[in-house]
């Protein structure tokens, strides 16, 4: 992957004016309201960021993994920042809603130059995780919070309020290794991560792979501030999420799967039947 410093800008025009991206971003922020979660499904082009939109949704995130494979990428910063955030820039245009990017881990670039890129592309938030892909481990949480109170900084200066939600990766780094370790065993970084990262400035909270009401409530009550949770099947509902006090629910790359999985077995189904006319 191309790090920051083989380019200066990647988008390099605007997608709004001013005084809409600070009403967009204002609006997104005011839709995170603990009890009464802003639903977010994650988008990756337009076509399917117009559906969100088509189907009354306040707000649409893109999701990286999807972004990456429509693009022909592997997902963990495996697509180049100028694709990415082109493609973010696009859905920024097509579509009337306050739009947050999926920036993974800000792909190397400096503070500024993510603000700029994630301004031009016309977004109201955006998702920044403490996972460092390149050498593959969790990041210092120190050194993460630092480089966040950067960002903040940074969008302050240009008078940006762009909403900052923290992916917090440590239950996701236990998922996908199968460790036994239970979720409450994990809360105490997670909640050290947390606090230092809201109060570097982040706006949001977001525990990935963080599913067991017991963990997720402690959460909430112990984060200090707007707690988002991923959709996936082993979390509680809607509904229940709500009364634990969730402030924000995404869908990650889970509606890009499951949409593939449905095309595969549409194209397997079909290919079934045009063998047999063959």
């Amino acid at each position: 992957m191309r790090r920051s410093s083989d380019f200066k800008l990647v988008v390099s025009e605007p997608v709004l004016a001013a005084p809409h991206m600070q009403s967009r971003c204002e609006l997104f922020r005011a839709l995170h309201v603990p009890g009464d979660p802003v639903v977010l499904p994650n988008a990756w082009d337009v076509a399917s960021a117009k559906a969100v939109e088509a189907a009354g949704f306040p707000a649409v995130a893109t999701t990286s993994m999807g972004v990456a494979a429509a693009l022909g990428y592997a997902d963990h910063e495996g697509g180049p920042p100028e694709e990415m955030l082109g493609a973010a820039a696009r859905i920024g245009r097509g579509v009337d809603l306050p739009m947050t990017v999926d920036a993974e881990g800000g792909y190397g670039m400096q503070p500024a130059e993510l603000v700029e890129n994630l301004w031009n592309a016309g977004a109201a938030g955006c998702n920044v995780e403490d996972t460092d892909h390149a050498n593959e481990r969790l990041r210092d949480p120190n050194e993460h919070a630092d480089w966040l109170h950067r960002v903040r900084d940074a969008a302050t200066e240009r008078e940006y309020p762009l909403v900052i939600n923290a992916r917090i990766d440590v239950f996701l780094a236990a998922f996908q290794t199968g460790s036994p370790e239970a979720q409450e065993d994990l809360l105490a970084d997670a909640l050290i991560r947390a606090r230092a990262y809201r109060a570097a400035g982040a706006d949001c909270l977001f525990p990935i792979a963080l599913h067991t009401e017991p963990a997720i409530r402690a959460f909430v009550a112990q984060a200090g501030g707007p707690t988002n949770i991923l959709a996936m099947d082993q979390a509680p509902s809607i509904a229940e999420l709500a009364r634990l006090g969730v402030s924000r629910i995404s869908y990650g790359g889970l509606l890009h799967h499951a949409t593939m999985q449905w095309f595969q077995e549409s194209l397997r189904s079909l290919a079934g039947r045009a063998a047999k006319t063959g």
